[in-house]
């Protein structure tokens, strides 16, 4: 292929994934009543107020993906080194392949697009690393937040109960043991012979110590603070009778139960607004308020991300540079 059919190939790629991604939010912005429901809860409210909260909300998004740019700079470090705003430009291409492709599979490739043709396949399995420590975390906190969750709101048998807090436990353990021995995932694939000629692909999984390994759930940590943050200042702001630690509780199960259901990042807003719906129920009558901050952290955190990546889809080298390779 000659330089110039792979240029005209790559910008014709490159305006196909914006125009669908346009697309894509376009149409589920433009059907989505839950906004114009969040819209209506702000017209009563002084305009410093809304410009104060929403201007934090909108800080914090940044903070998230920010720091999930220098987690990936982490994650890549030991196959290549890259810039830190490299990382945010990968970053925010991700998150537009996102929004159009199930489960946000498309993420992974808006992101080692990044990286130099013969990396990009262990750029794939450096990013799973650091997924699987954001998914620990959920899991963790989700299953604790649920636990309390049934206690309090739940009429259950104490022994059904506790039955319950053990296989929690039990859950909690088998994420936090795996995650740090991650390594044993390579073990396991080289175990297997129809595996064993991709090692140089998986290998790297035997290159994360157990520091490196807490390093990046650190980050991992620090983001889910951050857009747990997010929901907190939202639901605290429109709905004040609402007490600190059930705001917690409830935010952490609708992201647990977020992570366990398959969908597009453009049609998990009905997803969102449902579980947050049902298990807000037991502590707010304020139904129209709960799904209209749900779907407007779902704007921010999702739709806007992905409109601002399309600026750097136009920045992806598809063929890579030979010398680089």
């Amino acid at each position: 292929m000659t330089s110039q059919y792979k240029k005209i190939v790559s910008y014709i790629l490159k305006a196909g994934i914006v125009l669908v991604a346009f697309w894509f939010v376009y149409s589920k912005l433009t059907e989505n009543k839950n906004l114009q429901d969040f819209k209506n809860l702000l017209n009563n409210l002084p305009t410093w107020e809304i410009v104060a909260v929403i201007g934090s909300v909108l800080l914090l998004m940044l903070v998230n993906w920010g720091l999930e740019a220098i987690k990936w700079q982490r994650l890549i470090s030991s196959v290549e080194k890259i810039s830190l705003w490299k990382s945010v430009s990968s970053v925010f291409c991700g998150l537009t392949w996102a929004i159009f492709t199930p489960n946000r599979i498309g993420e992974y490739g808006g992101r080692v697009f990044f990286l130099s043709p013969k990396r990009r396949v262990i750029g794939v399995v450096a990013m799973a690393v650091g997924n699987i420590g954001q998914m620990v975390l959920t899991n963790v906190f989700g299953a604790i937040a649920f636990c309390v969750f049934m206690y309090r709101f739940v009429n259950m048998d104490p022994l059904l109960f506790y039955a319950l807090v053990f296989l929690a436990f039990i859950f909690c353990l088998f994420f936090l043991i795996f995650y740090f021995n991650i390594k044993w995932l390579n073990g396991l694939l080289l175990s297997m012979k129809f595996t064993r000629k991709y090692k140089k692909f998986y290998s790297i999984l035997a290159r994360y110590q157990k520091k490196e390994l807490l390093k990046i759930l650190t980050l991992c940590f620090l983001r889910y603070l951050v857009f747990s943050s997010q929901y907190f200042i939202l639901f605290f702001w429109l709905i004040p009778n609402l007490q600190y630690m059930d705001i917690l509780m409830m935010v952490s199960i609708l992201f647990f139960v977020q992570s366990t259901l398959p969908s597009l990042d453009l049609f998990d807003i009905g997803v969102r607004t449902a579980t947050a719906s049902y298990f807000f129920s037991s502590i707010t009558d304020q139904e129209v308020a709960v799904i209209a901050c749900t779907a407007s952290i779902w704007l921010i955190n999702i739709i806007i991300p992905a409109i601002l990546g399309t600026y750097f889809v136009f920045k992806l080298n598809f063929f890579g540079n030979p010398q680089r390779s």
